[in-house]
């Protein structure tokens, strides 16, 4: 499996997002500069991970969602490349229009940092394959701005499409639905606020987000 993880200024856990890569398909990803203007060939995932580019000036991921490296990622989705944006990573695809919605601040108004509950509503993705639908899954969140919002049709049509793939199993922020993850219409473009690559070691307390990276493998 070819990869790569695109890095901006104020990236955090790119290092993070490149070892459950690596981990699960045995090779390093390119790790992909924000202001390079082409991609590697030949690639079949490309992550955005979390942080704060561009220290959230403006919007969280706004000023990112201009970056030159934008334009290739949204020409590789639109062929079918594997997509998966987290957090920040979430926040930038909103922006960019590959997800629909935005991400707001926590309703509460403070940074969220714990271990989240999970339900998995969605598993006959190529991100999801894996999971079982009936358990709840535990999955670290690290976000300010995590709280997702869409117009009431949106939401409809999200729920309708089945491109809703997590929801919080309690509300910890304020999205709408309880909305954790979604996913683009053709199904190769998933944004989630939860951290998938830091559950992949149980020395790390949980290995939950492991059967998302085996997903996008198989």
């Amino acid at each position: 499996m070819q990869s790569a993880v695109i890095v901006f200024p104020g990236s955090n856990c790119d290092r993070d997002m490149a070892v459950a890569l690596e981990t699960v398909s045995g090779q390093k990803p390119h790790m992909v500069w924000h202001g390079d203007s082409e991609l590697p060939p030949g690639l079949d995932v490309i992550a955005i991970p979390g942080g704060f580019s561009y220290g959230d000036y403006l919007r969280s991921g706004a000023m990112a969602s201009r970056s030159n490296i934008i334009k290739p990622v949204i020409e590789a989705a639109n062929r079918g490349v594997k997509i998966l944006g987290v957090c920040n990573g979430f926040q930038i695809l909103t922006e960019t229009g590959l997800l629909p919605g935005a991400l707001m601040r926590n309703s509460n108004i403070h940074f969220v940092c714990k271990d989240a509950e999970l339900d998995v509503v969605n598993t006959g993705t190529i991100f999801t394959s894996d999971y079982d639908s009936n358990t709840p899954i535990t999955i670290p969140v690290a976000h300010h701005d995590g709280n997702f919002f869409a117009d009431d049709e949106t939401l409809d049509r999200l729920e309708s499409e089945n491109q809703i793939v997590f929801r919080y199993h309690n509300d910890i922020n304020g999205s709408s639905r309880n909305i954790a993850g979604i996913i683009n219409e053709a199904g190769n473009v998933l944004g989630m606020m939860p951290h998938p690559e830091r559950a992949i070691d149980k020395k790390h307390g949980g290995t939950d987000g492991l059967a998302l990276f085996e997903s996008l493998l198989s």
